[in-house]
């Protein structure tokens, strides 16, 4: 089992940065695929940026690309999200998940976090 707990959510204003951090425990998430999704208040889950176990392969959605960057730790078992340049409408829940193969469909996720919430006021 894969335990995730993000952290580093909180309230910023547009333009501003934020750092997300994914800590796994429980085993070790080197040979996983890492995601990160968020849902908004009303909305689906949908995918953000995704990160392969060796970090070769990295994808990002369209309205965060650019912006927001994906990368993950190995030796200290964490996967982060810096996300920069900030808007309203990235205003949603974060969710970090674990895959045994690269993916960016929900449904292919075995493990995911709590989430950390984010807002970004205008």
């Amino acid at each position: 089992q894969v335990q995730l707990v993000e952290s580093g959510g909180g309230l910023v204003q547009a333009g501003g940065s934020l750092r997300l951090s994914c800590a796994a425990s429980g085993r070790t998430v080197s040979g996983y695929t890492m995601g990160w999704f968020r849902q908004a208040p009303g909305k689906e889950r949908e995918f953000v940026a995704v990160i392969s176990s060796s970090g070769a392969s990295i994808s990002y959605a369209a309205s965060v690309k650019g912006r927001f960057t994906i990368s993950r730790d190995n030796a200290e078992n964490t996967v982060y999200l810096q996300m920069n340049s900030l808007k309203p409408e990235d205003t949603a829940v974060y969710y970090c998940a674990a895959d045994g193969a690269y993916s960016t469909k929900i449904k292919n996720y075995d493990y995911w976090g709590q989430g950390t919430q984010v807002t970004v006021s205008s």
